[in-house]
């Protein structure tokens, strides 16, 4: 139908001013994050990634309570959140981000320092949870103990999932956070390697208490770790095997795609041709689409191997428990810390019985240690090293904080030749290339325990 458009008249101005007010009320209504500050800098996907207790990362980990406690966080309501929070872990007492989030909560509402932890919550919420328990419980002690020089410690917790390319995502998203002075983590030496230049540049210290690849050792001036590297590990492991159990020829199976993985085994080549043993040579490679575990043994054997060594990467840990299984006892097992799971002892069992590991920690390495005793009354069963050194990790953070609250001054303390921190067994100190200094100890799965397999120290 023909219209005159010289009839039609504009609409008068109070119906803009109507439409503008309802876009930017469904702008509020949608987009908080737009209009009260909550994305900022972590803007997109990558602050979902990312949580001061604003909302769950760890899923497996939910109850009703958790849920009312970080809905009560995401709206500033610190108070209510502190209560939904204790509320949950009355049901849930070993649940590690409810416990930052508590304490987040609490500190909310005055000075506090803030710091991060990039665990895979997502890809592997068993290792991350056991990460998260060693700084939930750091941060808990010098929060009850009045904070760091009167400010609280915040910890925002954020999600890797072990990814490189998502840990230098979530790296500069943190590097470009004035807020956070330190991050704990990665956990996996990829995932490590790939966010520590980023730290580096933008001079965020990042204290990583799980990756152990030789490739982090001197990275930069901001980069340090409380696990033990690659090469600490295997010298004593392979002098063990060839001196003391008597096993010289040693088939190697290891995951070429994982840095910490590779790093393991050219460490353990070196320490092997050092304590005068030999690698023999077979194809096994755990992150290969043929893999398959019975001809990987069956090439061992037919080349005299006497020994089977296992370097698994950690998400591909089902791998490694396949060639255990199809062993079936043939050849004595040793692997590195990466087997030290509670998944390898669910699901390896008797197949597993006997397996020797290289350890930064175990419950008995200091009997005089308050550590295991915390750790045991506060989640209800004992923890293993990720813990222990995730602990140290945090603890080293606090005590560097304790000397300045910038990122500069906070590196320039850990760095300090004099710098030591009170850690799960011993003192924390750094090397001038950033590493721990210490030993590891050997531990053996044997009969016992929850699983009815344990990691006992080998005596």
């Amino acid at each position: 139908m023909y219209q005159d458009t010289n009839k039609i008249k504009s609409p008068p101005p109070i119906v803009f001013i109507i439409l503008f007010g309802l876009i930017a009320f469904g702008g509020y209504k949608f987009i908080p994050g737009l209009f009260k500050g909550k994305i900022s800098e972590k803007s997109g996907s990558i602050a979902t990634h990312m949580s001061l207790g604003n909302q769950i990362l760890l899923t497996s980990q939910t109850t009703a309570k958790k849920q009312a406690g970080v809905t009560a966080f995401a709206k500033g309501d610190y108070k209510e959140a502190v209560q939904k929070f204790q509320a949950s872990l009355q049901q849930n007492r070993n649940d590690p981000e409810t416990v930052i989030y508590l304490n987040n909560a609490r500190v909310s509402d005055r000075t506090s320092l803030k710091i991060a932890v990039s665990v895979p919550s997502g890809s592997n919420p068993n290792i991350a949870q056991e990460i998260l328990r060693g700084v939930a419980q750091a941060q808990d002690e010098i929060n009850a103990r009045g904070g760091i020089n009167g400010a609280g410690l915040q910890v925002e917790i954020v999600n890797d999932n072990n990814r490189p390319e998502v840990a230098k995502e979530v790296a500069a998203a943190l590097a470009n956070d004035p807020k956070i002075l330190a991050v704990i983590g990665h956990n996996d030496s990829t995932a490590s390697l790939a966010a520590a230049p980023i730290y580096q540049e933008k001079k965020l210290v990042m204290v990583t208490p799980t990756s152990s690849t030789n490739n982090l050792s001197g990275f930069g001036s901001y980069i340090f770790r409380t696990v033990l590297n690659s090469g600490s590990t295997t010298a004593p492991l392979a002098e063990y095997i060839v001196k003391q159990a008597g096993k010289a020829n040693i088939a190697f199976c290891y995951d070429s795609q994982a840095a910490g993985s590779a790093s393991f085994k050219d460490e353990f080549i070196a320490s092997l041709s050092a304590s005068a043993g030999r690698l023999v040579p077979i194809v096994c490679d755990l992150s290969a689409p043929t893999f398959n575990p019975n001809n990987a043994i069956a090439d061992a054997v037919s080349k005299g191997a006497e020994v089977l060594m296992l370097a698994p990467y950690i998400e591909r840990l089902d791998r490694a428990i396949d060639l255990a299984r199809a062993n079936q006892g043939k050849l004595p097992l040793y692997g590195s810390s990466t087997l030290y799971t509670f998944q390898t002892l669910k699901d390896g069992q008797k197949d597993i019985d006997g397996l020797v590991l290289p350890v930064s920690w175990h419950p008995e390495t200091n009997p005089g240690s308050t550590f295991p005793k915390n750790a045991n009354q506060r989640w209800g069963g004992v923890v293993n090293w990720r813990t222990a050194m995730s602990f140290d990790a945090t603890q080293a953070v606090i005590a560097g904080l304790k000397q300045s609250n910038t990122r500069e001054g906070l590196q320039q303390a850990l760095k300090s030749p004099s710098f030591s921190a009170p850690g799960a067994s011993e003192e924390v100190r750094f090397l001038p290339t950033g590493d721990r200094a210490g030993k590891p100890i050997l531990v053996q799965v044997k009969q016992g325990g929850s699983t009815g397999y344990n990691f006992v120290p080998l005596r």
